[in-house]
């Protein structure tokens, strides 16, 4: 069993062994550490019925590349703890305008504002259920309805 300490911002489990595979939770996490590390504009994507290569995306922008960089750092240092670890990077030289963090179930995107506007991940996924980051709740469509359902991590059907 992993101990825990809380950080400041983040609700984290006791135990990382309890969440380990809890693609949901993880993505939450993520977005928890860029909104903690100032990242502007997070999203939550819920991918499971679009594709079966990720369960999430978070998706960020952030000012500096120090910033990406310290975001990417915090989020392996927090998944390691949490008994993941990264299975793919990229975009960790200083002239970068998209950092990725792979870590299974969840994928952390940090983008320049240029970069963010250049690959336009929203609009590429437009059809990924977006996700409520904090709580968890769809969150409702251009019609004001929520989504079908509201994201769980069960299997997408």
């Amino acid at each position: 069993m992993l101990e825990m300490q809380e950080e400041p911002g983040l609700q984290m489990a006791e135990s990382g062994t309890d969440q380990v595979n809890d693609g949901l939770a993880n993505a939450k996490l993520l977005a928890q550490i860029a909104s903690d590390y100032r990242g502007q504009d997070t999203l939550l994507l819920d991918m499971r019925k679009i594709t079966p290569i990720v369960d999430y995306f978070v998706i960020t922008t952030a000012t500096s590349n120090r910033q990406m960089n310290a975001m990417a750092e915090e989020a392996d240092r927090v998944m390691k703890k949490r008994g993941l670890r990264k299975l793919g990077g990229e975009g960790d030289d200083a002239a970068s305008v998209w950092l990725l963090r792979d870590y299974g179930d969840a994928v952390l995107h940090v983008f320049t504002p240029e970069g963010r506007e250049l690959y336009d991940l929203e609009g590429l996924w437009a059809d990924a259920r977006r996700v409520e980051w904090a709580t968890g709740r769809p969150v409702p469509n251009a019609s004001g309805s929520a989504s079908d359902e509201v994201a769980a991590d069960s299997p997408a059907e």
